[in-house]
């Protein structure tokens, strides 16, 4: 799920902590990943990166998060990918990752199930730092 907060007011005091676009992935029972898109006072832009994992005794979840600012985005995208390719080409290259894109729940709780048309991020060897985000396809 993901979405644009139509209520961002960019002449609010706190508009700072509000998030301007998230993209939510629950990853299991007990964990989900938001990405969420926020300014600063400077009208400038960064990504919160949260994992919530619920806690084992149902008591409330645990936060961790982490933030990407503008200038590190191609970095650490680029680190991702080549990470991600390590395991999946050099570690695990039989195991079928692709069992993974399971169905999962849409905004109002129906099932959506992964088909031909559902768009995913393509393998990219990520070594040349002069390729852009926006060079790469997803």
């Amino acid at each position: 799920m993901s979405y644009e907060n139509k209520n961002f007011d960019e002449n609010r005091g706190d508009s700072r902590n509000e998030s301007l676009y998230s993209k939510r992935i629950k990853a299991g029972k007990r964990r989900t990943y938001f990405f969420d898109v926020r300014a600063t006072r400077g009208n400038d832009y960064f990504i919160t990166i949260t994992e919530s994992k619920k806690r084992f005794d149902d008591n409330g979840y645990d936060r961790h998060k982490m933030f990407l600012y503008k200038e590190d985005f191609n970095k650490f995208l680029a680190g991702l990918t080549d990470t991600i390719n390590y395991v999946k080409t050099d570690l695990m290259p039989d195991f079928d990752f692709d069992a993974f894109n399971h169905d999962q729940e849409n905004e109002e709780g129906g099932i959506v199930t992964a088909s031909a048309d559902t768009p995913h991020v393509s393998a990219i060897a990520a070594t040349d730092d002069s390729s852009s985000v926006d060079d790469w396809k997803m």
